[in-house]
């Protein structure tokens, strides 16, 4: 088993400041089905002992050099080891064709940071955490069940991919019917996909955002097709996931055993997201008093993603020092 030789960017095109106390570097690691992944490794810039680690992912479409880079630069800045990456098929990892999802092998990018991270010298194996925002919070959540070298997690305004693909937002496609024309859909592209040897785009965030869209459609566009958050490599900020990408989400449910994670797990969410009844119900199967739900005053979806008078950097750095 050896990683691919990708083409990295080495410049700094984050969507966010760099911090000059703060380590930074480029690193790569594989999973077991052979897809490389690209990953920006952050660590304090001063530091003798193994480092407690924490692996980052997220947001559902988007890269590392957004959100989850700047969780992972900041938590770095608070003494530990991060890595933020581009899950398979997207971003600068591998992986074919380009702009898939699927429910088991981006369980599995979780996994196999954690592979890397148990084999890093400057880590410490038995202090790893991981840490989903968005759809990746769901995909967090999954590994964890099943990952017991995982000793913490955090969910962050987080996503059930297999939830929202099946019934649709807030479960108002949550019928027999729905999901069948919705296969007819997909399955009748995947036919003139094959026949054209190329895979049909579904689009990313809006453009233009038309004046009736949803408050959380403005917030996602305020986010990723502004100077705020746009990557040209970010699937929402451009062109979007494979319009038959996420199939596999319909009948393949993730969270079946979430209620059997044994480690600690904090799940944060805002207030006034519209994907709030997520975390609210994914945190009622949860079992142990070492689960935490913490609800931000006021906040929406996109607040999590980069406003950093609203992410509760103490919490999380407080529940990871605990925890780990």
């Amino acid at each position: 088993m050896k990683n691919k030789e990708l083409s990295l960017t080495q410049e700094w095109d984050k969507t966010f400041p760099k911090k000059e106390t703060v380590h930074h570097e480029k690193i790569t690691f594989h999973n077991r089905y052979g897809i490389t992944l690209a990953a920006d490794q952050y660590m304090p810039k001063e530091h003798e002992e193994k480092l407690p680690a924490i692996a980052i992912s997220g947001p559902f479409g988007a890269v590392k050099e957004q959100s989850s880079g700047l969780y992972a630069q900041e938590l770095a800045e608070k003494g530990f080891l991060t890595i933020a990456f581009d899950p398979s098929f997207t971003g600068e990892s591998s992986g074919q064709p380009r702009y898939m999802a699927s429910p088991d092998i981006n369980t599995e990018d979780f996994q196999a940071a954690v592979d890397y991270l148990s084999n890093n010298e400057k880590v410490d194996p038995e202090r790893i955490g991981i840490l989903g925002i968005c759809g990746w919070g769901g995909m967090a959540l999954n590994a964890a069940a099943i990952d017991t070298r995982i000793k913490a997690t955090i969910t962050s305004t987080m996503y059930n991919m297999s939830r929202v693909n099946a019934n649709g937002y807030f479960d108002l496609e949550d019928s027999e019917e729905s999901r069948y024309n919705k296969k007819v859909s997909l399955n009748n592209q995947r036919t003139i996909d094959y026949k054209n040897n190329s895979y049909q785009r579904a689009g990313g965030v809006v453009d233009p955002l038309p004046e009736d869209a949803p408050e959380f459609v403005k917030d996602y566009y305020n986010y990723y097709k502004t100077e705020r958050g746009y990557h040209e490599r970010s699937l929402n900020s451009n062109d979007g996931w494979n319009t038959t990408g996420t199939m596999s989400f319909i009948n393949q449910p993730i969270l079946e055993y979430s209620n059997e994670i044994r480690s600690p797990v904090l799940m944060i969410h805002g207030e006034k997201a519209h994907s709030c009844y997520f975390s609210k119900d994914e945190f009622k199967k949860l079992t142990g008093d070492n689960k935490e739900l913490l609800i931000i005053p006021d906040a929406v979806h996109t607040d999590l993603y980069d406003n950093m008078d609203i992410i509760p950097f103490d919490k999380i750095e407080e529940f990871y020092n605990k925890n780990l």
